[in-house]
């Protein structure tokens, strides 16, 4: 048996704990950190298709809310780099998102004050930047911010595909 590597990239593990989530009203998010065991998401992968035969499904897991939904990396495309892949939820009630359509845009999400589960629930306030936050996403992307808007649009726009990887594999 090998070794399993469960680290997240570093700029997740620094955002993470900047503080936010503990702070930061508007949402229901516990980030983890590590990523979840691979047996443990099939066997959850499993249980929400409702397929016992499902094999290994292409997230990995980082976080989750308090109802027990699952916020992923979904490894789109094998082989990339996990920094390029989509951000999703996965809820416990069959709630399907796409939080953000990579980790840059992800990073953005909580620099512009967004939690990530805000995109599944909907924003119901006005967001504030978050400096330390803005901070780690320009070193990170080297770009300039982007709305939230923007970046909730990016995301959507990759939900027709996950919605199609679920419905191909639920029971």
């Amino acid at each position: 048996m090998t070794e399993e590597d469960r680290t997240l990239p570093a700029v997740v593990e620094e955002a993470h704990a900047s503080g936010f989530f503990e702070d930061h009203d508007g949402h229901d998010f516990q980030p983890d950190v590590m990523f979840m065991w691979s047996g443990e998401t099939t066997e959850w992968w499993r249980h929400w298709t409702g397929d016992s035969a499902a094999g290994a499904p292409p997230f990995r897991v980082f976080g989750r809310d308090g109802s027990g939904g699952l916020a992923a990396f979904w490894i789109r495309a094998p082989g990339a780099a996990i920094e390029t892949q989509p951000i999703v939820f996965l809820g416990s009630e069959g709630e399907l998102q796409v939080i953000a359509r990579d980790l840059g845009d992800y990073l953005w999400l909580l620099a512009s004050g967004v939690g990530p589960l805000e995109t599944v629930d909907g924003l119901h306030r006005v967001p504030e930047p978050v400096p330390e936050l803005v901070a780690i996403a320009q070193r990170y992307t080297g770009t300039a911010p982007r709305t939230v808007e923007a970046l909730i649009a990016a995301a959507d726009a990759e939900l027709p595909a996950l919605t199609a990887l679920v419905n191909s594999a639920t029971k």
